[in-house]
């Protein structure tokens, strides 16, 4: 019997021995060394760059969770550092947020950077920057300028990649307009904006739409940054008897228009861009004042797109780790800038930053906010996910539901007129 006990103990040693061993064989690579840093130089108390942070915060969990990334022979795990740049706050310098990011790149020394400033003008800057560092980025600023500066000198600036372009939004929205003309004979339009370079540029961008396609612009007011009374515009679109009233903000104080609007009973649509009336939150906020506004997600992946299931995967995460999401430009660009970066660093095998902008420019990848390739260095959009990244148009329906109208690929609903105009 003691013979007995001592062979089990034996054969139990030798199969937990042969269990640990095969661990040892199988298992990913431990990850070792130094970090991969990843700089997040930004506008933090902007809602958009706030929120696009926690998404690269996601993504960098996840993948760390996974062991990390693998360069060469070794696992690296990533790691953010970021530095306030408070480039999206009135009357900031563009040298002070310059500043800010020469600072995070001589103190934290990132090996990539992802979102990058917020205002356009800095970005644009900046460029210049992550040049002479030689740092792959892949930024969001709307820089309708970006692709120009690229192409200016494609060797000098190989290592800089965005996401996003005002352009977009103008292609978009423009087709929103000829859904509305071909549907209720809609032709005459109001453009009232911030006046900001990237806002600017998209309702210069529009308003060329409108003038190209038959449509009559009666007006096109700007309001500087933090203003707060828009009624002489809505008095004005009122009497002019405009169909849409055409907006583009990204400041808190934007929500008052829409307030002002439903209070005076402007009889049009209205559609654009007004970042307060963006997340679930602003029903709660606004209630059924905000019924019929069209808006905008810049980046399709910050809604739960039903028809587009990386969409609503993405969301359905950040939501479980951030709480719902209030914004629709920055986060899920930012999620799929770091699935990118760190493909480009795998296929790379290496941390060189000309190895890693020679691989960003292969890039082909299902993102949250569609088939993520770049052209130019710019993100590509369309108008299926399945092919490009894309924008999603939505409208503010009866009991606070965000029905996506456009594209035709994503949308689970028709525009509707306003309460006003019926």
């Amino acid at each position: 019997m003691a013979t007995w006990k001592v062979l089990s103990k034996i054969v139990i040693l030798l199969v937990t021995f042969l269990f640990l061993a095969s661990q040892v064989v199988f298992a990913a690579p431990a990850a070792k060394g130094k970090p991969i840093i990843i700089g997040v130089p930004s506008s933090f108390k902007s809602i958009e760059a706030a929120d696009g942070l926690k998404a690269i915060t996601l993504a960098v969990e996840e993948i760390n969770a996974k062991g990390g990334v693998k360069v060469g022979n070794e696992k690296k795990m990533l790691k953010i550092e970021s530095i306030e740049t408070r480039d999206m706050e009135p009357g900031v310098p563009l040298a002070d947020a310059l500043l800010a990011n020469e600072k995070l790149i001589l103190e934290k020394k990132p090996n990539v950077i992802i979102q990058g400033p917020t205002r356009s003008e800095v970005l644009l800057a900046a460029m210049d920057m992550y040049a002479q560092y030689k740092i792959p980025s892949i930024n969001n600023a709307v820089a309708s300028k970006f692709v120009d500066q690229y192409k200016s000198n494609p060797e000098k600036y190989r290592h800089c990649f965005r996401m996003f372009d005002g352009k977009y939004v103008v292609a978009g929205l423009g087709n929103v307009m000829a859904k509305m003309n071909k549907e209720y004979g809609f032709k005459k339009a109001y453009i009232v904006v911030q006046d900001a370079i990237w806002a600017v540029g998209i309702a210069n961008g529009m308003n060329a739409w409108y003038k190209n396609n038959g449509w009559e612009v009666v007006g096109f007011d700007k309001y500087p940054t933090g203003a707060s009374d828009f009624s002489s515009t809505l008095i004005k679109a009122k009497q002019s008897g405009v169909q849409v009233i055409f907006c583009i903000f990204d400041m808190p104080q934007s929500g008052i228009l829409v307030q002002q609007w439903k209070d005076m009973k402007v009889p049009a649509v209205f559609a654009g861009f007004i970042s307060p009336l963006m997340g679930s939150n602003a029903w709660k906020t606004f209630g059924e004042k905000i019924e019929g506004v069209i808006n905008i997600a810049f980046d399709g992946g910050n809604l739960p797109l039903a028809k587009y299931p990386p969409a609503k995967k993405f969301y359905e995460a950040y939501a479980k780790r951030w709480g719902e999401m209030q914004v629709g430009h920055k986060p899920a660009v930012d999620y799929d800038g770091v699935y990118a970066m760190v493909g480009a660093i795998e296929r790379a095998g290496s941390l060189d930053p000309d190895k890693i902008a020679k691989e960003l420019e292969k890039t082909n990848m299902v993102g949250a906010t569609g088939r993520i390739h770049f052209q130019d260095h710019q993100y590509v959009f369309g108008d299926d996910p399945k092919v490009d990244a894309i924008s999603a148009v939505y409208q503010w329906k009866k009991g606070g539901k965000r029905v996506p109208i456009y594209p035709d690929s994503i949308a689970e609903g028709v525009i509707e007129k306003p309460a006003s105009m019926k």
